[in-house]
């Protein structure tokens, strides 16, 4: 039987995401590639990642209040705007003192710069504030999905996002940001501010007749209330809390493993600016063929085998990754690694879309997303420590994989715990519940 064609207003929506994670694409290649040639410092490097994911903690329960609360197009399109107007001020900051990061095109020769402390600074703070805008346009993007899709078409239209993400974000981004990045620091933080306009402009344009009226709730508005509502609904799930829980053991497993990866590709496989965009392609190919075949995948294979295969095979791909010695072969095994990932996310985006009441979707997620994200800034921590010590007592190539071991042995640890709870008779109990 034929799939019935997805409404024009998610059309608008999937150009919309596609263009802004091309900007996303290039900053994502942009932003480590210039914070490297400020400092080389790991520890502070991973500070940039801890401030990238400490939104999750700190706004992210709020966000899914305002979500529930306003009308969650405006919400996304306010967002962006927002983070366009910021990448742009960053850009001009970047551009008016270019002088002062010279090194860009030779950072890989380089293990000690002087740290510029004001552009440092301007960094954190431009990563915290897009971070947060994005953790509420984002949380708003995936419930305003089923506002426009009908609920078995869920998980394909997720998959199709996450598709346009991973070539666009992935496959695109990175090898464009190499070549602005050889024109100019100012280029691809100035393509990346555009791209947001643009996607902001492409979801206003959605009209209102093609949006299912959102859900509120028939009480009086209670900033409190309404956020320990959505707390509480989570954590009574028998499914869904547990679910948070090893997410969040992923990420920040994840995050100790990314914490310095930068200057691993540079200093231990030789990267240049133009290899390190090819790299990050690995990742676009994985998340492509992830996204596409999502479908396909889990009608045949099931949801826990895929969320089993998952888990088992993060701790082989940090492994790989820690003795590998050129980075054609991270390549291979960061595609891999992203192919698993995408399919963990449509299985379960597209079940909380599923399973939470919409007048709660909002909330219910972001809460979800605070437990499944807010231990990034804690692993990216540990990550740059981890190097930190280990640089006092073993080489710097040694030092700068240790993460990545750590991680390893991090995320065998977490599959006995996780496995027990994603077996095929859980998942169809929760999913049983909301029908």
């Amino acid at each position: 039987m034929r799939s019935k064609r997805l409404p024009s207003s998610y059309t608008k929506l999937f150009v919309a995401s596609a263009f802004s994670n091309l900007g996303t694409g290039v900053s994502m290649v942009a932003y480590p590639w210039i914070a490297s040639s400020l400092t080389r410092s790991p520890l502070l490097l991973s500070l940039i990642g801890l401030m990238a994911s400490l939104p999750w903690l700190i706004v992210s329960l709020p966000g899914g209040v305002l979500i529930d609360r306003f009308p969650r197009r405006k919400i996304i399109v306010l967002t962006d705007v927002f983070r366009g107007f910021v990448t742009v001020a960053v850009a001009v900051v970047i551009w008016a003192n270019q002088n002062s990061i010279h090194v860009v095109k030779s950072v890989t020769n380089l293990t000690v710069v002087n740290t510029h402390v004001l552009l440092y600074c301007v960094m954190l703070v431009a990563t915290f504030l897009l971070e947060s805008a994005a953790v509420i346009g984002n949380s708003a993007s995936q419930t305003f999905i089923p506002m426009i899709v009908d609920k078995e078409e869920l998980e394909r239209a997720n998959g199709r996002l996450w598709t346009a993400e991973s070539l666009t974000s992935s496959f695109m981004g990175p090898p464009l940001a190499s070549l602005l990045l050889g024109l100019s620091v100012f280029a691809p933080l100035a393509f990346d501010g555009a791209s947001f306009f643009f996607s902001a402009g492409l979801i206003g344009a959605i009209s209102r007749i093609m949006i299912k009226p959102q859900a509120k709730s028939e009480k009086a508005p209670n900033f409190r209330a309404e956020l320990k509502e959505g707390l509480t609904w989570l954590w009574r799930h028998d499914f869904l809390r547990p679910l948070a829980m090893i997410l969040g053991s992923l990420n920040f497993v994840g995050a100790i493993y990314n914490a310095v990866f930068i200057l691993f590709a540079q200093e231990d496989l030789h990267t240049t600016v133009f290899t390190f965009g090819l790299l990050m392609t690995g990742v676009a190919l994985g998340g492509t063929l992830g996204g596409l075949l999502s479908a396909k995948i889990i009608k045949k294979c099931g949801r826990s085998l895929i969320l089993t295969l998952t888990i088992l095979g993060m701790p082989v791909t940090f492994i790989a990754t820690a003795f590998s010695t050129r980075w054609e072969i991270v390549w291979f095994f960061s595609g891999l690694e992203m192919f698993f990932a995408i399919l963990w996310n449509v299985v379960t985006v597209s079940m909380r879309q599923e399973i939470i009441p919409d007048h709660l979707l909002g909330r219910v997620n972001s809460a979800y997303r605070f437990f499944a994200l807010g231990t990034q800034p804690i692993g990216a921590l540990v990550g740059g420590l981890t190097v930190t010590f280990c640089s006092h007592v073993l080489s710097r190539g040694t030092a700068l994989r240790s993460p990545m071991i750590v991680a390893a042995a991090l995320g065998l640890v977490l599959a006995t715990y996780a496995l027990p709870h994603l077996t095929t008779a859980k998942i169809d109990a929760a999913r049983g519940k909301s029908e």
